[in-house]
């Protein structure tokens, strides 16, 4: 059974930086896409970043392109989203998951999100 758990700390001032953990068990992240989602309050889930297993390459969505950086480390088959420069717009529930089928992103999205974490919240103020 294929479980992603989302950890990490809830809420930053803006200007401010944390690290989400997602960590895995029933599967090995290497072998698929994965990604970052997150929900806002009143809005759609929309993709965040994504980081493909089969090469390695990270995509992010322009909102966040050079202020967040997606990772995995292997070993411990967790991955991590590292969120520098927060803004009050980056609050939302943040979500890993995993590719059902595909290696490969679809841009800052997964071609078929077959797995999904319970999310984490992320609260940016002051």
């Amino acid at each position: 059974q294929v479980q992603l758990q989302e950890s990490g700390p809830g809420l930053e001032q803006p200007g401010g930086s944390l690290t989400l953990s997602c960590a895995a068990s029933g599967t090995t992240l290497r072998y698929y896409a994965i990604a970052w989602y997150r929900q806002a309050p009143g809005k759609e889930r929309e993709g965040v970043s994504c980081l493909s297993g089969s090469d390695g390459s990270t995509h992010y969505a322009d909102s966040v392109k050079g202020r967040f950086t997606i990772s995995r480390d292997d070993a411990k088959n967790t991955l991590y989203l590292q969120m520098n420069s927060l803004k009050p717009e980056d609050t939302a529930v943040y979500f890993c998951s995993s590719d059902s089928i595909y290696y490969y992103c679809s841009g800052y999205n997964l071609h078929r999100p077959g797995y999904w974490g319970q999310g984490t919240q992320v609260t940016v103020s002051s």
